[in-house]
């Protein structure tokens, strides 16, 4: 299967730039490629996050987590999720 050259460069501007939240990707049937979705605004949430992923259908996503430290230090961390 195909990965679509816009995942890549969605990946890098979420790991890089921080332009989003989240990027969601699907296989297009079609295409026969793996293809960006849907892309999550900074502002969004979780929730929203989780609300986007359809129930019976398999998606591929990265979610850029923001949280702080016990030394009070802000961090994320990029997980990737199979859905």
């Amino acid at each position: 299967m195909a990965v679509d050259h816009d995942c890549k460069l969605k990946f890098l501007d979420l790991k890089r730039k921080k332009a989003y939240r989240y990027v969601v990707f699907k296989v297009d049937e079609v295409s026969q490629k793996i293809v960006v979705e849907k892309l999550g605004g900074l502002g969004d949430s979780y929730e929203q996050f989780t609300c986007s992923l359809p129930e019976n259908e398999c998606r591929y996503a990265v979610y850029d987590f923001e949280f702080v430290t016990e030394d009070n230090c802000q961090k994320t961390k990029i997980f990737f999720i199979a859905w």
